[in-house]
């Protein structure tokens, strides 16, 4: 169970101690010793670099350092919610970190909470996010914007119902609208528990923020002497479909890149022709392309590049980005997928629908949420004209007979008025329902809201703090899976091999002669994963990489022998 060193835990408790030192020991077996090999990648990508300059603890046992990397490295070893620390043997678990055991679940929530501030959070995720764009400027010039939706289950606040797609239903919860690069890499991530949707998102907070962190951004200068020069792309589905917002955009001089909503008749065969395109990860592919200038909502004019599949669908993309070629330009709306897959991975892996805390903050009141009124008139409008299209197509079934009767006769036209009558009084009533829509409005703000549907919102700024903790390790095993693509027979293999790696077992053998630890990684399932481990190892070792708070120098390896 750990908690050896006395005299330490005396000390803080007592308040004389800053924080523990991590004093590694000679230790074999460790569960999930492998995730240290991830260390440098986490430290590159800022896990703890602002730590001081945003955020303090009170004196005590676990300092902020040993709260990062232990979040970190739940985040990479699939442990989804600190409560599944409880689980966990906490002394192998402190031995990651130099230390004799890690905090009870209960002392771990105290810290972050203590940490989740709202002010310090921001500026934190915030200069991370800048950080990276700087880092990569041809990445942060084309943007992907789309929301999730993340499900909350609980009873605390009768939250909006949106609806979910993946689910194909109107569930409660809050959305996240996250920003990631071309390679599904993630900048940042705005939450909120209003339904105002993606246009209402881009307008009010994501594209403000772009403008001023985007880096590389031409001048007004270069803006005025080309006219058809732009900041910086954005890629949205069709959610985000707008010819106003996306002539507002160029006002800006930000190029728009999305599906067309409302695509009109197919486009001869003869104008396609096969193209070249260079896809991420995946290399060139080959795509029947073709394209047009389309003036889009008689607002703006647009390049409507369109794909032929093999079945013959076309598929429509606009875009207002006049300077670069049309596969360039279907490249990145068809790297889309980059993100979606972004969503699944993390839903899958780390946990970014978890409940981080049952508590409820006072919520904004200058946002706008969906009038339930109309939400309800919606509702009995979509009834009534389902009801009527039936009673229409019940109508036209009725068919007069040659061979009727008197009887036969007098039957058809009862049926015949009696069904035009219930289409009437359908009629009638989608039209009083349609008046009353036009009299009532959508969006309210949430003071006027009934009191029973009245709803606050779910701790945000500890879920802002552990989504930057899961974008860092997001961020960390991807730069990892990029060493490993290269010498894997099936690139795709990466992530699953680091997962394998940062869940093996692994023996930590510090140095205190050569300030070294070594961190000797148990064999993997074959050969082959071997192979590629050490030369990952390789990678991790040319960097020289201290472990936080130590003059011990990271050596990452295999053990020397494998079992036959």
């Amino acid at each position: 169970m750990g908690c050896t060193r006395v005299v330490e835990r005396v000390l803080a408790a007592v308040g004389q101690l800053d924080q523990a030192p991590s004093k590694f020991e000679p230790s074999l077996d460790v569960p999930n010793g492998g995730v240290l090999w991830a260390v440098p990648a986490l430290l590159q990508n800022g896990l703890l670099r602002h730590a001081r300059e945003y955020f303090s603890l009170p004196k005590g046992y676990y300092g902020l350092i040993h709260v990062f990397l232990l979040l970190g490295y739940m985040a990479l070893a699939r442990i989804k919610s600190i409560e599944q620390l409880r689980y966990r043997p906490p002394g192998e678990m402190g031995s990651l970190m130099g230390l004799d055991r890690i905090p009870e679940v209960r002392t771990l929530r105290s810290k972050v909470k203590l940490l989740a501030r709202e002010e310090p959070v921001k500026e934190w995720s915030r200069t991370l996010s800048r950080e990276w764009m700087e880092g990569d400027e041809e990445a942060a010039g084309v943007l992907y914007v789309d929301g999730h939706v993340r499900v909350y289950h609980g009873s605390q606040t009768p939250l909006p119902r949106r609806y979910v797609a993946r689910q194909r239903l109107c569930l409660r919860g809050t959305t996240d609208y996250w920003v990631n690069d071309q390679l599904g890499r993630p900048f940042f991530v705005i939450s909120t528990p209003f339904t105002s949707g993606l246009l209402q998102m881009l307008k009010g907070d994501v594209i403000p923020r772009l403008l001023e962190d985007v880096p590389g951004q031409p001048t007004s200068e270069q803006i005025e002497a080309d006219p058809l020069l732009h900041r910086f792309t954005i890629v949205f589905d069709r959610e985000g479909y707008s010819p106003q917002f996306i002539k507002e955009m160029w006002g800006l001089r930000i190029a728009c890149l999305t599906y067309h909503k409302y695509p009109k008749d197919d486009w001869p065969v003869s104008e396609f022709h096969e193209r070249t395109v260079r896809m991420p990860y995946v290399g060139e592919v080959r795509m029947q392309l073709a394209e047009r200038g389309v003036l889009l909502g008689n607002t703006v004019w647009t390049r409507e590049i369109r794909k032929l599949s093999e079945s013959g669908h076309q598929t429509s993309i606009i875009g207002t980005d006049y300077a670069s070629d049309g596969p360039y330009i279907a490249a990145h709306m068809f790297s889309r997928w980059s993100q979606e897959n972004f969503f699944k991975y993390m839903r899958q892996h780390f946990n970014i629908d978890g409940l981080m805390a049952y508590a409820t903050e006072p919520l904004d009141e200058t946002g706008m949420v969906v009038n339930p009124a109309y939400r309800k008139l919606e509702s009995q409008i979509k009834s009534k004209a389902a009801k009527l299209g039936r009673k229409r197509a019940e109508f036209g079934t009725i068919v007069l007979q040659d061979d009727l009767n008197s009887k036969g006769m007098a039957q058809y036209e009862r049926r015949k008025a009696s069904v035009r009558e219930d289409i009437d009084f359908l009629k009638k009533d989608l039209e009083d329902l349609k008046q009353k829509r036009k009299k009532t409005q959508k969006h309210i703000p949430p003071a006027d809201l009934p009191d029973e549907q009245r709803f606050t919102q779910v701790a945000p700024t500890r879920k802002q703090f552990m989504d930057t903790i899961r974008m860092i390790a997001y961020r960390a095993e991807t730069a990892m899976a990029i060493v490993l693509r290269d010498i894997l027979a099936r690139s795709d293999d990466a992530r699953s091999l680091l997962r394998e790696i940062f869940t093996t077992e692994a023996d930590l053998i510090p140095d205190e002669e050569q300030q070294t630890l070594t961190i000797r990684l148990h064999h993997l399932a074959n050969h082959l994963s071997d192979e590629a481990a050490q030369f990952l190892a390789d990678q991790i070792n040319a960097s020289e990489t201290c472990y936080p708070g130590t003059n011990l120098r990271l050596k990452c390896k295999l053990v020397s022998q494998r079992n036959p």
